[in-house]
């Protein structure tokens, strides 16, 4: 058991029987209210996000999740089948997959997080390099400040990319807040 105030990012809790992982946690004391904690949390079942304020002494139990590492075989409508290293067929649910699915392509590996038994969610490497497909070309003159515009990858997802960013450059983007970190040489 853990108090409210000692969760941090990632650690995953039940509340009514259902884990959470916690995405963000927030302590807040002002003048005389109690303590607080304020968790942005997501459900590993439903992949659903909540936030919440908890009293900072609530009391949580941990969750400690089984991961393995599988690579991604194909789609059979809803279910997305991974394999294991003993060649293990896993399922997950299109609905657990969450934002994965935006990056997934044939043989990718990451890891399939297990709750009780249950295959419930896949887990991408933190960063990834996947090509721009389609992007627009810079404006001339456009290079004051922080500069975005929108780039497509091969799956249909769109990322920010800076300006100078071009049409079949290599990126590195981090899986976690689904930014772009740098350009990578081919």
């Amino acid at each position: 058991m853990k108090h409210a105030q000692e969760l941090r990012t990632g650690n995953v809790i039940t509340i009514n029987g259902d884990p959470w992982v916690v995405l963000k946690a927030e302590y807040n004391k002002g003048g005389r209210s109690a303590a607080t904690m304020k968790l942005k949390m997501k459900s590993l079942l439903t992949a659903s996000n909540q936030e919440t304020v908890f009293k900072a002494d609530e009391k949580f139990e941990l969750v400690m999740l089984d991961k393995k590492e599988v690579s991604f075989s194909y789609f059979a409508d809803p279910m997305y089948v991974f394999m294991d290293s003993d060649y293990n067929s896993i399922d997950i649910e299109k609905e657990s997959m969450g934002d994965a699915i935006n990056y997934l392509e044939d043989g990718m590996t990451g890891e399939a997080v297990f709750y009780e038994g249950r295959a419930i969610s896949f887990e991408l490497p933190t960063t990834i390099v996947r090509e721009v497909t389609y992007t627009e070309p810079a404006v001339r003159g456009d290079t004051s400040g922080k500069v975005l515009k929108p780039a497509k990858l091969a799956t249909g997802h769109e990322v920010q990319v800076p300006a100078f960013c071009s049409t079949g450059d290599r990126i590195e983007i981090d899986t976690r807040t689904n930014e772009y970190k740098r350009r990578v040489a081919a």
